[in-house]
């Protein structure tokens, strides 16, 4: 009797495209980019007086619109809870504002913009605390302006011109109008402190802190349900922990000198039509632990046939 032999190529092909697939899975666990309020700002002394002037400008990093959640220590013009950051190259936010302080060093320079963006398969909001550029003195316009006596003109008599046959005026070829650039964008002024985004996706809350101090960083991060995680980050370095999505997790940070509210777990749009009953669709990590056992089923299969084609084994049902 003739036996077929065995392609091992298609089975090859088969087990590239079950990795292929996972590999998509644990692609789209992946961080997301660095959503952040771009802030600038500068202020001047106000001559004579504990008065200083401060102008802010808010933009956008991303191409989506965003919502102002927080301003701290207060709102300024456009720059308020509840405004809307234009995309990323549209007009920013601006404001202006009067501090007073007894001198230059008990002044507050600071700026603290909170902004939430919101994605189909995600929810970022970060935090961002930017310093004001000094000016020095504020350059005030004259309050009165010089007052000039008019001026009589002499009387001159008419006189008559002579008449003078018409000239034809050359012919002048069209000018061509010069073109202005726009006007270089203030470049974002690096956060003074450290920088806390947070992310909702379907199938977990991703706690980032970026540390941009010169000290070490320990915040302590309890969940209302499981156990709490340290978060350690070194000067200029960036961590994160993850915590399983779930309707109503909420988790609260805690450390020395660290002012923070409780952080809320809010699902995208898109997780709502991915599963049934209320729970989040099996995405991310889940998603993949699914493919990774597919696999293994998958070469079990394929080993079982190649024995049961060499010992002539007969299946039945």
């Amino acid at each position: 009797m003739i036996r077929p032999k065995l392609s091992l190529r298609r089975s090859a092909a088969i087990l590239g495209a079950a990795f292929l697939g996972l590999g998509a899975a644990v692609a789209v666990a992946a961080p997301a980019s660095a959503h952040h309020p771009e802030i600038f700002g500068t202020y001047c002394v106000v001559k004579g007086s504990n008065n200083y002037e401060f102008k802010w400008t808010v933009g956008n990093s991303e191409n989506i619109k965003a919502e102002v959640t927080q301003v701290r220590p207060g709102p300024a013009g456009d720059i308020k809870v509840g405004a809307e950051l234009n995309p990323k190259g549209g007009a920013p936010l601006r404001g202006t504002e009067t501090r007073t302080a007894a001198n230059h060093n008990q002044l507050d320079k600071t700026l603290t913009v909170e902004a939430k963006w919101r994605r189909p398969n995600q929810i970022v909001t970060e935090q961002r605390t930017v310093k004001a550029k000094d000016e020095g003195k504020c350059k005030t316009p004259p309050t009165t302006p010089p007052v000039t006596p008019p001026v009589t003109p002499p009387v001159t008599p008419p006189v008559t011109p002579p008449v003078t046959p018409p000239v034809t005026p050359p012919l002048t070829p069209p000018v061509t109008p010069t073109v202005t650039p726009p006007a270089t964008p203030p470049v974002t002024q690096k956060p003074v402190e450290p920088v806390g985004t947070y992310e909702s996706t379907c199938d977990e809350l991703v706690i980032t802190l970026e540390n941009t101090t010169d000290a070490e960083i320990s915040v302590v991060l309890t969940p209302n349900e499981g156990e709490a995680k340290t978060l350690t980050v070194a000067p200029g370095a960036t961590g994160s922990v993850k915590f399983p999505a779930k309707a109503g997790l909420t988790v609260t940070p805690s450390g020395e000198g660290l002012e923070g509210e409780p952080i809320k777990y809010e699902q995208p749009e898109d997780c709502e039509s991915g599963g049934g009953g209320g729970e989040l669709p099996l995405t991310g990590a889940a998603a993949g632990g699914i493919a990774g056992g597919a696999v293994l089923l998958l070469g079990a299969g394929i080993v079982l046939y190649i024995v049961a084609r060499r010992r002539r084994v007969t299946f039945t049902a």
